[in-house]
C-alpha cells in the first residue's frame, strides 16, 4: 500500500492536486524520551510531480516540514484520463509514488 493520497478537483480550467503523504519526516534533533538518546533524522528530500510523464513540480525539502506533510497544487488545464505522478525519496533512499488519474 502507498504512503501517499492523491485527490483531485477540476472547476474553472484549473485543477486542484492534493496530496497526504504518511512519513515520520524526523529532524534528527528530537530525543526517544524511553532511551534520551537521539531519533535518526528521516525526512523527505525531493517531491516530484508528473502529468502524463512530464514532470510539472520538483520540489527539494529538508527536515523542516511536520510528520505526515499535505501539498496542495493548483494546475492550468487538466482533462479527464490525464495522469497525475506523485513521487518522493527521502534522506534514506526509501522511496514511493502513486499515480492517480483525473475524472
Amino acid at each position: 500500500m502507498s504512503s501517499i493520497k492523491i485527490r483531485s478537483k477540476r472547476e474553472n480550467g484549473k485543477t486542484q492536486i492534493r496530496t497526504l503523504i504518511s512519513h515520520p519526516m524526523e529532524t534528527g534533533r528530537n530525543k526517544d524520551p524511553k532511551t534520551n538518546q537521539l531519533i535518526p533524522a528521516h525526512h523527505i528530500q525531493e517531491l516530484t510531480m508528473s502529468r502524463n510523464g512530464k514532470v510539472i513540480v520538483n520540489c527539494q525539502m529538508g527536515a523542516s516540514i511536520s510528520k505526515d506533510p499535505y501539498f496542495a497544487f493548483m494546475l492550468k488545464g487538466g482533462e479527464p484520463g490525464d495522469r497525475i505522478k506523485i513521487e518522493w525519496v527521502d534522506n534514506l533512499g526509501n522511496r514511493d509514488s502513486e499515480e492517480h488519474v483525473l475524472n
